[in-house]
């Protein structure tokens, strides 16, 4: 009795494996494994459309893209991304300034700007990470230098842009950055407007550039064999709760064996068997489950068909026909999937009374869909046989 209980503990547990390898993993939303630091790198270019508003204009159309404002340049970059919601990333831009004087006068110069930006995804930070999101929300935040070729000027620039990539595949982005840009009045080579008129206070305007960058990123990886996405880390809980049905299950078919085992020492020690009247009420009244695997209509454990033989048999002999109930589990699929592997769930268990030699015209099949009616929650995806 004892090494039959033990043996049944061990192969459910070996079932209980085979469920949690087939079972999906339950992760969490926000938390990711780290990768090392040679992997999600990006890199990318384009081309920007740029207004420039200086500290010294006066009567000048607000346009941004006007011929007085407006003009065209070219960027590149590369960065990385520590997080799915923080990144890094270093940009350079050669554009054509303006020096935007007056309505007539805005001659251009040469400049060349590389800054240093602090990237936040916040499509990953408030949504949670996702491969395949198609819109990534990026605003950022950074400082740099840029330098005026036409009058040998170096000015700090500080930088605040709303980054959106749009994804093409897992490597190939499309990107439009809305940003601005701004450094000392100085910068165009124009004499700079005190700030109010007062001489004295020698208080300075900014020269901005309003910019709209478009163009691709690359996402790729420095390590051989290395990634650009991130994995997901189990959600401890979930996990828990779920090995924690698994067990509950295993201790249940124990319990059942346990019990059965008990009722044939008692008939052995009786020398009886049941009277055939009681066994007619026994299997009317009984209804034998059969269960299978997460998305699967194929029987999970072969050892439950051995009641759906003994009532195969019954129905043979005493010419009665029976019904077949197939389930699936309402927490896992959409409710038309569910339908349809609960249908198919109850086909294979059909088939396999046909098999055993029972007549196909006295079963009945019907589906039931997905249903939260037993617990633990694997227990939902079977299918039942009952004598009618």
């Amino acid at each position: 009795m004892r090494k039959s209980v033990i043996a049944l503990a061990m192969a459910g547990l070996g079932i209980t494996t085979a469920i949690a390898q087939e079972t999906e993993m339950p992760t969490s939303k926000y938390s990711v494994a780290t990768n090392p630091f040679g992997d999600n790198w990006f890199a990318g270019g384009g081309i920007s459309l740029n207004a420039f508003y200086s500290s010294q204009e006066q009567d000048v159309d607000r346009l941004p893209f006007s011929d007085k404002r407006g003009t065209l340049g070219l960027n590149a970059f590369v960065g990385k991304w520590a997080t799915p919601g923080v990144g890094f990333r270093l940009k350079l831009e050669g554009v054509w300034g303006k020096q935007v004087n007056t309505d007539s006068h805005h001659p251009l110069y040469n400049s060349l700007n590389g800054h240093f930006d602090v990237l936040f995804n916040v499509s990953n930070l408030l949504g949670g990470y996702s491969e395949t999101r198609v819109w990534n929300f990026i605003p950022y935040v950074g400082g740099g230098l840029t330098h005026n070729y036409d009058n040998h000027l170096d000015n700090p620039t500080i930088h605040f842009g709303l980054l959106n990539n749009f994804r093409i595949s897992s490597r190939w982005q499309i990107f439009a950055d809305l940003n601005l840009a701004a450094t000392d009045g100085s910068f165009d080579g124009a004499a700079n407007d005190p700030w109010g008129g007062h001489d004295h206070l020698q208080l300075r305007h900014w020269d901005k550039k309003v910019g709209l960058d478009l163009g691709v990123t690359y996402n790729f990886s420095w390590r051989k064999g290395g990634t650009t996405t991130w994995e997901k880390k189990p959600d401890i809980e979930d996990l828990m709760a779920m090995n924690r049905e698994q067990m509950d299950a295993l201790n249940l078919s124990i319990m059942e064996q346990q019990e059965e085992n008990a009722e044939l020492r008692r008939l052995l020690a009786e020398k009886q068997t049941p009277p055939a009247a009681e066994c007619k009420q026994v299997f009317a009244s009984t209804v034998a489950s059969v269960f299978f695997d997460i998305n699967s209509s194929v029987v999970a454990c072969r050892k439950d068909l051995v009641n759906v033989k003994e009532m195969a048999e019954y129905a043979k002999a005493h010419k009665t026909r029976i019904l077949v109930t197939g389930y699936a589990d309402s927490k896992t699929g959409s409710p038309e999937r569910n339908q349809q592997l609960s249908l198919e769930r109850a086909e294979t268990v059909a088939n396999e009374l046909v098999k055993m030699g029972v007549d196909r015209d006295n079963i009945i099949v019907e589906a039931k869909g997905g249903v939260d009616n037993l617990s633990p929650f694997s227990y939902n995806r079977r299918a039942t046989v009952k004598i009618l």
